[in-house]
């Protein structure tokens, strides 16, 4: 499997692995930044313990990596991927999405949506995307439910914290056969 290289003129998301993960170090120790993730990356072991995890996640065909390129500043600004890849049942997540304060509510979140749906339905030809979102990050959730994701179901306190919260966990889902629909409705100024 060869990671996709997914760009339009805004962003541009290329595979992230260990030779360019340090691009990131300066986003990733913004306070706060990922506070809702099970995840730690705020020094440097960590960002790269969170990398390898998605590296090996990579060869094993479970995850696809992106470091995410603003093309309008000319800088990088986070990370993303398709994580949880089933093959078989042609379900795949977006999420681990990550971008420094300065980029949110930029516009770029979106664009990096637009083209990771594209290329899940109309590439890899799944059935559905799905978000999980922990339950208090509204931000987060409102977002998802920009993009045109139906909230299916939260499980709760299915996943531990950092500070030992177990939080419940906010299931959404985008299915194959709404992504025309969504795509010409929320993405038309992509068309």
């Amino acid at each position: 499997m060869k990671a996709p290289t997914l760009e339009n003129n805004r962003v541009k998301l290329t595979l992230l692995d260990l030779s360019n993960y340090k691009h990131l170090t300066p986003i990733a120790q913004q306070p706060h930044l990922i506070q809702y993730s099970p995840s730690k990356i705020d020094t440097a072991g960590d960002l790269k313990n969170y990398v390898q995890t998605a590296v090996d996640g990579y060869y094993h065909k479970t995850i696809i990596p992106f470091i995410v390129f603003d093309k309008q500043t000319n800088t990088y600004a986070g990370s993303t991927r398709f994580g949880l890849i089933n093959w078989q049942n042609k379900v795949l997540h977006i999420g681990w999405t990550w971008i420094g304060y300065e980029f949110q509510g930029s516009g770029l979140n979106k664009n990096m949506k637009f083209l990771m749906l594209q290329y899940a339905f109309e590439v890899l030809e799944f059935d559905k995307v799905e978000f999980r979102i922990d339950e208090r990050n509204i931000k987060s959730r409102r977002a998802v439910e920009k993009l045109g994701a139906t909230l299916e179901g939260i499980l709760r306190k299915d996943t531990l914290m950092f500070d030992g919260f177990k939080r419940n966990t906010c299931c959404y889902g985008i299915l194959k056969e709404e992504w025309t629909e969504i795509k010409q409705t929320i993405f038309n100024t992509f068309l």
